[in-house]
């Protein structure tokens, strides 16, 4: 190599800006261990019961004795390691390159200054590929960089937040960089950062700027309360805890007759039941107040006790500390009213990665009643719908693209659970962007998604299989020999609008509609004794229906009137919905999975562990229909449906439960209106939006066989549509039409 020219363990040691008050010696060795070390030696992977994550991690060792010696440098575990012969089964790093003499001339000196190492500094694994430099030339091809959290706000002395930022490529793809920019925080009186971990110092704001390869953005920062401690909870940091470490799911403690002697809410739905199973069911077993370290609960999770469910995490992790912490305050329960989490939300959203092996960390970042969020990340689990495509490590939230595909990852903290949305495809692929015309905003939407995923759209159909389909779908017949022959014939070069305008006047086009949602209402005759509808009542019931569509009411006003009548079955024929299901909480899982496409049965006995329902969400939504009664009419064949007295008891409290509308709060008063009437207005009002994503989900798997969301009936956070934008797009527009 030309003299003067810097090696490539040199060029990889100064790619990265240095931490403040960190010694050079320790830059140059963090980048080698996190490139090359870290990722086996983690709290997500400990080979050989080994960490390389902490300066203390290092004098400790594993298996095989300390990795670092700094009185004997030449009984270093990680030096004896790395200069072994390539061929040695013991070599570190045990795939790949092995290390150079320059790169193992960079560990020693850092080790022969006594290892320097920053306070709070913990090292995390970098990317495998190569890493440019951060201040190399700009690429033309990124479009820009886009940083997670767009704000940030620490809270109390132990808040940190961490920071992400990732490359948007203009071709769509998507890239990390979190570990490639170059980050430093304008008054670093206010906060720090702690290799991605930003973290308070005093009360004040200040900006965090990021750069990289000729781009900029700067991140606002607020900092409050920066020297207060924040005590540990048992509901907000102790149950994730344990519901991300998978101790209350269904296979483990959380199942109906619990596991080895210990039983726990399953995911998390009773935290006072499980507070008193943990401390008072078997008094002194499973928590030591005098010796929290030795707490059953503790040795159990990290191994160092025999536990069916292996080893959870290790000692000195987040959980460990969380527990330890909590067992030390005295293991007490909240006491009063305690500040909530409201939501949850999982960055980056989206990404597109171009080929095998690329790693994407993923953050949870929770919001709470009093204004407040918080990274917790570390307390939450990860899952993915498609691990062929896109793996993502269970706890940390790194995940690591596969094969071609697309795949939705889960991260889930205590009742809340959200997704961010990943596609693969290939690195070298011969592809070029088509021009295609958009004949409306559906267009751009489906163009978009299919460019993402690179594939290219067919092309338009012949006018043969266009008039076939039209007619099948809208009107659901065939065309007549002479409708064919005049649109075949017709030289209109907007024939196609037109024919769709004409088939939509027709009466079968109301009639088919009509059909489909008499279909989904169960309108049908049945002999039950109290719970009959007679042939006069569904036909009644079925007339009401074809009138309002073939009158082109508002469905939001159909909706509106069919779950707040009342009255008999045959003069209000609305109110045969009442009497074909007459148990209220079926009832009321048939309103949320018709009009709201979402399944909310989970709910009725524990928490839906992939959607956002609680046992909360389900009785109060359940109150609305609690006061429904019904009783004969003068017909024998009519009942008469009206609203008397009645509630909900909670399954777990026992107690009644005030009325709450699905995913948001309860009203506040209903003025003169019934329990129903309220129920009625807010689901088909602007404030809940899954109703028009549930009636524009089914129009559109009426026409294409299958839905953005599929199954229509099972929309949740796991099952989340195809193309989130159209969907929005769809529903945005159906409430702009006035819900026609």
């Amino acid at each position: 190599m030309p003299s003067g020219f810097p090696t490539p363990a040199l060029l990889l040691a100064f790619a990265f800006p240095a931490l403040a008050g960190a010694s050079e010696s320790f830059e140059k060795a963090r980048v080698l261990l996190e490139t090359k070390c870290v990722s086996c030696h983690c709290l997500e992977k400990t080979k050989g019961d080994l960490l390389l994550t902490a300066r203390e991690h290092f004098l400790k060792g594993g298996e095989s004795g300390p990795a670092m010696v700094l009185e004997h440098l030449e009984k270093s575990e990680l030096l004896i390691r790395v200069k072994l012969e390539e061929d040695d089964d013991e070599i570190m790093p045990p795939k790949g390159k092995p290390l150079t003499a320059e790169e193992i001339g960079l560990l020693e000196a850092w080790m022969k200054e006594g290892a320097p190492w920053p306070e709070g500094m913990v090292l995390a694994p970098r990317p495998k590929t190569a890493l440019p430099d951060w201040n190399a030339p700009a690429d033309p091809e990124i479009a820009g960089i886009e940083a997670f959290p767009k704000a940030v706000s620490l809270e109390t002395e132990a808040d940190f937040h961490k920071v992400l930022v990732i490359a948007r490529f203009k071709d769509a793809a998507t890239q990390d960089i979190t570990r490639q920019i170059k980050a430093s925080v304008a008054d670093p009186t206010i906060a720090k950062l702690e290799g991605t971990l930003l973290k308070p110092i005093k009360d004040g704001t200040t900006t965090l700027t990021l750069e990289y390869r000729g781009l900029k953005m700067e991140v606002p920062v607020t900092v409050k309360d920066a020297t207060k401690p924040r005590p540990v909870s048992f509901q907000l940091d102790v149950m994730p805890v344990l519901t991300s470490s998978g101790c209350n799911t269904g296979s483990c403690h959380g199942s109906a007759r619990g596991k080895d002697g210990f039983h726990l809410g399953l995911f998390g739905f009773d935290p006072q039941g499980d507070h008193f199973r943990l401390t008072r069911e078997n008094p002194g077993r499973r928590i030591n107040l005098a010796l929290p370290e030795e707490s059953l609960l503790v040795t159990k999770a990290i191994g160092t006790v025999p536990h069916t469910g292996g080893k959870l995490f290790e000692k000195d992790s987040a959980p460990y500390e969380t527990l330890v912490a909590w067992i030390k305050s005295g293991a007490e329960y909240d006491q009063g009213e305690i500040t909530k989490p409201t939501g949850i939300t999982i960055e980056p959203p989206q990404v597109v990665l171009k080929g095998q092996d690329l790693e994407t960390p993923f953050t949870v970042k929770a919001t709470y009643s009093d204004g407040t969020d918080r990274d917790v990340t570390t307390l939450s689990s990860f899952s993915t719908s498609n691990d062929n495509s896109v793996s993502i490590n269970l706890r940390s939230g790194l995940s690591t693209s596969k094969n071609r595909g697309e795949a939705f990852l889960l991260g889930r903290f205590m009742t809340f659970t959200e997704v961010a949305q990943a596609i693969v495809i290939p690195k070298k692929l011969d592809y070029t962007r088509p021009e295609l015309p958009e004949f409306n905003y559906i267009d751009k939407h489906v163009y978009e998604k299919l460019h993402k995923l690179r594939i290219i759209p067919a092309p338009l159909c012949d006018d043969e299989t266009f008039m076939r389909r039209v007619f099948i779908d809208v009107v659901g017949k065939l065309p007549e020999p002479s409708e064919r022959e005049k649109f075949l014939t017709d030289t209109n070069p907007k024939k196609r609008e037109a024919l769709v305008d004409e088939l939509i006047g027709r009466k079968e086009f109301s009639e088919m509609w009509v059909m489909k949602w008499a279909e989904l209402l169960q309108i049908r005759t049945f002999n039950n004794g109290p719970q009959q509808v007679s042939y006069k009542a569904a036909l009644g019931y079925y007339n009401w229906l074809r009138d309002r569509i073939a009158g082109n009411r508002p469905f939001n006003d159909i909706v509106r009137e069919l779950l707040s009548s009342e009255g008999g079955t045959f003069s209000s024929p609305a109110t045969n919905f009442f009497q074909i299901e007459q148990d209220t909480l079926k009832l009321t899982e048939n309103v949320a999975q018709v009009f709201m496409g979402t399944r909310i049965q989970c709910a009725q006995c524990h928490n839906h562990p992939f959607d956002r329902w609680t046992m909360d969400d389900y009785y109060g939504f359940a109150s609305f229909f609690a006061q429904v009664k019904r009783k004969p009419a003068e017909d024998p064949r009519e009942r008469i449906v009206f609203d008397g007295n009645g509630e909900v008891p909670h399954l777990v409290t026992k107690q009644p439960v005030k009325p709450r509308f699905l995913g948001t709060k309860t009203p506040d008063d209903f003025g003169k209106k019934s329990r129903r009437e309220a129920m009625a207005e807010w689901l088909t009002s602007t404030d809940n939006p899954w109703f028009a994503r549930n009636v524009a989900n089914v129009t559109w798997a009426h026409f294409f066989g299958v839905g953005i969301t599929d199954p229509v009936d099972d929309v949740r956070i796991s099952n989340p549509p195809a193309n989130p934008e159209l969907l929005a797009a769809l529903s945005s527009k159906f409430v702009e039409y006035n819900y026609d």
